[in-house]
C-alpha cells in the first residue's frame, strides 16, 4: 500500500530528512516513531503530497506521489498534529464540504457524513460552530475529516492530542476497528498507544530509519536477559541473594523489595546474553523449592518499547554528534 524508499529532504542547506524508507502492506497498522525533529513530521507531509521530496520515491498504492498527486491523495486521509478546521462553518457543513472536494459522489454524502460523525462521537454536535468546539471536540472533526473519503490508507499524526483519558481509550479502540478496512501509519508520543495497537513499528531518527520490526521482534534483539521474583523466606535476604546468585548461568542478582514484618522477598536476577531464560528459571524454581522458599512470583522481563526507543534514539545522536 505504501512504499518510501531513500527519501531525503532539505531546507536549504538544512537536511531534515537523510534517509527514510519504509514499507507498509495493505491492512497493516504501523506505528511510526521518532524524537522531535526527527523528521516524522516532514515524511508524512511529503507522503501526503503536501512537500516535495529533493529525492527518493513515494508510492502509495501503486501511485508515485510527484507523478500522479490526485490518485495518491484520493487513497489517502491525512489527520496532522495541527488540525486546520473552518472555525465558522458548522461540523455537519464541514464534513459535507470535505466530503465533496474528497470526490464521495453526491448521492452518498449524507450517509458518509452521518458514519462519520458516529465513528468519531459527534452525533451530538453535527449543528455545532466549529470555533465553539473543545480542543478534543476539534481533533474528533480531524478524525472524521480524515475518514469521511473512504480512504485506503490513513496517517494519523498524534491523534489523540488533546483527549481526555476515556476519549484516548476510546480512539484506540476506533483504530483497532478502522484497520479491519484500512491500511494505517499511526504517529505518537505516546508508546503504549503503540504497543496496543500495532502491528509493526518504524522509528527514525536524525531524518533515518533506525528500526523497522514488530514491537516483539524488537524486545528480542534487546532483551535484557533479566526474571524477576518474590520468594517467601523467612532467612536473611543476603542467604537467598547469594543462593540465587550461585546458580549456573545467572550473573547477578540484586535485592529489589523486603516486605517490613514479612517474608516475602523480591530479587532482581540478570543472566548471561547467551542463557536461556527457561532454564534460568527452571534452576531458580529447584533451588527455591530444596530451600523451602515457597514461590510466590517469577516473571521473565522484557525491555519496554520505550526503554528501545531511548536506546536507538540516543546511539543516532550519538553517532551523528561524533560524525
Amino acid at each position: 500500500m505504501l512504499r518510501v524508499r531513500s527519501l531525503r529532504k532539505y531546507y536549504g542547506e538544512f537536511l531534515a530528512v537523510r534517509d527514510v524508507s519504509l514499507d507498509v502492506a495493505p491492512g497493516e497498522v504501523v506505528g511510526f516513531l521518532g524524537p522531535n525533529g526527527a523528521g516524522k513530521s516532514t515524511t508524512m507531509r511529503i507522503i501526503t503530497g503536501y512537500l516535495p521530496a529533493t529525492s527518493g520515491e513515494v508510492r502509495v498504492d501503486g501511485y508515485e506521489v510527484t507523478r500522479h498527486p490526485l490518485a495518491v491523495r484520493q487513497r489517502i486521509g491525512y489527520l496532522p498534529e495541527h488540525t486546520p478546521l473552518y472555525t465558522d462553518m458548522r461540523v455537519r457543513e464541514y464534513l459535507r464540504y470535505r466530503a465533496r472536494i474528497k470526490g464521495v459522489p453526491r448521492r452518498q454524502v449524507e450517509a458518509r457524513v452521518d458514519e462519520v460523525l458516529e465513528r468519531a462521537w459527534l452525533s451530538d454536535r453535527p449543528r455545532q460552530l466549529i470555533g465553539t468546539l473543545s480542543k478534543g471536540y476539534r481533533q474528533r472533526v480531524g478524525i472524521a475529516d480524515a475518514m469521511v473519503g473512504h480512504p485506503r490508507l490513513l496517517i494519523l499524526d498524534e491523534p489523540t492530542i488533546g483527549l481526555d483519558p476515556a476519549q484516548i481509550r476510546a480512539v484506540r479502540d476506533l483504530i483497532r476497528e478502522l484497520a479491519e478496512g484500512h491500511t494505517i501509519l499511526l504517529s505518537t508520543h505516546i508508546l503504549a498507544e503503540v504497543e496496543q495497537v500495532c502491528s509493526r513499528v518504524v522509528i527514525i531518527a536524525r531524518g533515518e530509519t533506525v528500526a523497522d520490526d514488530t514491537v516483539e521482534g524488537l524486545q528480542a534483539r534487546f532483551d535484557e536477559h533479566v526474571i524477576e521474583l518474590t520468594v517467601e523466606a523467612d532467612e536473611p535476604t543476603e542467604k537467598v541473594r547469594a543462593t540465587l546468585a550461585a546458580l549456573p548461568g545467572v550473573v547477578t542478582v540484586v535485592a529489589t523489595q523486603a516486605e517490613p514484618e514479612s517474608p516475602l522477598q523480591s530479587f532482581r536476577v540478570s543472566f548471561g546474553e547467551r542463557g536461556d531464560a527457561t532454564e534460568v528459571a527452571k534452576r531458580i524454581c529447584r533451588a527455591t523449592t530444596s530451600a523451602g522458599w515457597p514461590l510466590v512470583r517469577l516473571s521473565p522481563q522484557r525491555p519496554s518499547l520505550e526503554s528501545i526507543f531511548v536506546r536507538l534514539t540516543q546511539s543516532a545522536e550519538a553517532t551523528g554528534s561524533a560524525a
